[in-house]
């Protein structure tokens, strides 16, 4: 049985819901990734006997669920991707923290510098040979006190897209992701973090209208969220995009 799912196809576009756990595309451990299980998955359904294309626009970390969209064609990946680089499309992600962010909501700014051979980002001064300005904008939606502490959901919207950008600046803020040890937390959730890409906003590369896609939250969050918020993420913010084969 398939663990991902497909959020919308067309000739040129492939979004899909990656689940935590699983990386974006190839490495060195040679582990299973989206961009090859997509490839061996458009192969069978439409009965190719050669390789398929499938171009890599950007990019979700491994233990990060959510919205991830794929070319079909090479025009696509480029105009695709310069919409990543020009910073001309909207992404919204969801977040569970330990404890809460003050203000409830509000924009958060700092310098990141990424250590290459640790993949690891920290927060520096922006005098620091390399470091990059890390934008970003959140509202708390609701913050539930459990017996093992206080857990807040959050929603966030990046400005700009540094690596583990989102991860380090709440964790820099005082409410580090539930699950992401590398970043402070003191939760373990096994393979994933409780970061999820909710929705991407875009232009089709080739018909030019706005698409706005939706994915649901993995079932894993169940036992964090409450059931009213739960139901509205599960069945709210339909994608305004139909599958075409145009």
């Amino acid at each position: 049985m398939k663990r991902w799912h497909i959020l919308f196809e067309d000739n040129h576009c492939l979004v899909v819901e990656k689940p935590a756990g699983i990386l974006t595309m190839g490495d060195e451990t040679g582990d299973e990734n989206m961009v090859q299980l997509a490839m061996d998955d458009l192969k069978i359904r439409h009965q190719k006997p050669g390789n398929v294309y499938v171009g890599l626009v950007h990019r979700l970390d491994r233990p990060v669920s959510g919205v991830l969209l794929l070319a079909k064609t090479s025009k696509a990946a480029s105009r695709l991707s310069a919409q990543f680089r020009e910073r001309e499309l909207e992404k919204t992600y969801l977040a569970i923290v330990e404890g809460q962010l003050n203000p409830a909501a509000g924009e958060l700014v700092d310098w990141l510098i990424k250590d290459q051979e640790r993949n690891h980002t920290r927060v520096t001064s922006p005098q620091t040979p390399g470091a990059k300005q890390a934008r970003l904008r959140y509202r708390q939606l609701e913050t539930l006190v459990t017996p093992e502490g206080t857990r807040t959901l959050v929603e966030v919207q990046p400005m700009t897209g540094r690596s583990h950008q989102i991860r380090v600046q709440l964790a820099h803020a005082g409410a580090p992701i539930l699950g992401d040890l590398r970043y402070g937390s003191k939760i373990p959730l096994g393979k994933m973090i409780a970061l999820h890409a909710r929705s991407l906003t875009f232009e089709h590369p080739v018909q030019k209208q706005p698409l706005t896609i939706y994915a649901p939250l993995p079932s894993d969050w169940k036992p964090f969220v409450n059931p009213l918020l739960w139901e509205k993420f599960q069945t709210a913010g339909e994608s305004t995009a139909e599958s075409s084969n145009r």
